[in-house]
């Protein structure tokens, strides 16, 4: 199969040749392997038992083989990490390992952090832009730039085509499927999570059923910053037998661990005017796909408004999935662009904005995700009071919506179609 070129492919073709290792992360599917391959001369696959039995018994095979060496699935073997660390500080030369990895060591085991000698990065399934419907005409690594770049272009993508995609999912291997096949690949990506994966790096579920009805209130909550306590009881409603608190956030930490939730930090900024923001995470699994199974809706049923909104403010269930689509993509521009993403919300709830970029000289894009084909001044009103509260450190206020025209308002806000919104 033909090599589809990723996003982060640049970062790396950029950075790969002055550091000595880097670790790939992200959850299982995302493309990891076949992103490391394409610049590997050899790929050591420790998923495979006899490639894991040599490089455990010898880990100087590391070092002996062709490089730049691929280790995938290194977590299996922890001793790898370190055994990198060490080559690195024996030749620091830039291109020699990649390491790929869809979880951190196992509980209880300890290895050093790497800090100075490799690299992380995170790898996300596809993004809108990755995905082909369009060539982007906004760049965010420029509006973040604060160039306040033309907002033009025009795209047939409308509402139908984002509720495909989040449904067909962001997995190179599952996206082109037939559908009755790729709803059986999402279950079985579950599956594998809760009964092979989290097993095998050392997690202990004893009651897999409850772990699945937990996982599935919490893609119910997607866009959300629903508390805990909330998506506990949604998962267990009637059951006087709940898991106890400490049960479920240790289902949280290690799903969270094998990149299966992929939570929305809360925006909180320094040296700014800002008071009394709430610190929860919104709610996102890596990918809506994932949630949309989980919760069972398909297609006609989203666009009916069927689904499980945990709080009125999200709308209707797609439009929280729409938002999870859009911060999918926004995150992978972001680290593109050196920023970071969270979310913004005030503890009194008078002020919610669903994204907010910031780059690495703080400079701040705010985004607001709209489930519509047309932007209204009421959709407007928490971008402005954040220009307000931030002044020029604010370059730009985008509006990224289901519409089909880009455009910038009289009052200065970019209006995009997701499907024109590129790094």
């Amino acid at each position: 199969m033909r090599y589809r070129r990723r996003i982060l492919d640049d970062v790396l073709d950029e950075v790969f040749p002055h550091l000595a290792a880097v670790a790939l992360e992200g959850a299982k599917g995302v493309g990891k392997t076949a992103t490391g391959s394409e610049r590997a001369a050899t790929v050591l696959s420790l998923n495979k038992p006899a490639e894991r039995a040599a490089v455990g018994a010898h880990l100087d095979l590391i070092t002996e083989v062709p490089g730049p060496v691929l280790i995938d699935e290194w977590q299996l073997e922890p001793a790898v990490w370190d055994r990198v660390r060490r080559a690195v500080d024996d030749d620091p030369a830039g291109g020699r390992f990649l390491l790929a990895g869809s979880a951190g060591v196992a509980p209880g085991v300890r290895i050093h952090s790497g800090a100075g000698r490799i690299v992380r990065m995170t790898m996300r399934p596809l993004t809108i832009a990755e995905r082909g419907l369009e060539k982007p005409t906004v760049s965010l690594a420029a509006v973040l730039a604060g160039e306040a770049p033309s907002i033009t272009g025009t795209t047939l993508v409308g509402l139908a085509d984002y509720t495909d995609e989040i449904l067909r999912s962001g997995f190179p291997g599952i996206r082109d499927l037939p559908e009755r096949a790729r709803n059986l690949q999402l279950d079985s990506y579950v599956d594998r999570i809760l009964e092979r994966e989290l097993p095998e790096n050392g997690v202990v579920v004893r009651r897999p059923a409850a772990l699945r009805a937990w996982l599935s209130a919490y893609a119910a909550a997607t866009a959300t910053d629903a508390a805990y306590s909330t998506i506990l009881d949604a998962a267990t409603p009637g059951e006087g037998d709940k898991p106890v608190r400490q049960t479920a956030d240790t289902y949280r930490e290690h799903l969270t661990r094998v990149f299966v939730l992929d939570p929305v930090e809360a925006w909180i900024p320094a040296f700014a005017p800002l008071k009394r923001l709430t610190r929860a995470p919104k709610h996102h699994l890596v990918d809506p796909a994932l949630a949309a199974r989980l919760v069972g809706v398909g297609k006609a049923g989203l666009l009916r408004g069927q689904g499980w909104p945990f709080t009125v403010s999200t709308g209707t269930w797609l439009g929280a999935l729409f938002e999870s689509l859009v911060a999918q993509s926004v995150r992978v521009y972001a680290q593109t662009a050196e920023a970071r993403v969270g979310h913004l919300r005030t503890k009194n709830t008078e002020h919610e904005i669903d994204l907010v970029v910031e780059g690495a000289d703080r400079s701040v894009v705010a985004i607001e995700v709209k489930l519509s084909d047309a932007v209204t001044s009421a959709d407007v009103v928490h971008l402005n009071w954040l220009a307000e509260q931030l002044g020029e450190r604010l370059v730009d206020r985008l509006v990224v919506y289901t519409g089909g025209l880009a455009y910038r308002r009289t009052d200065g806000v970019g209006v995009v179609p997701l499907a024109l919104l590129g790094p």
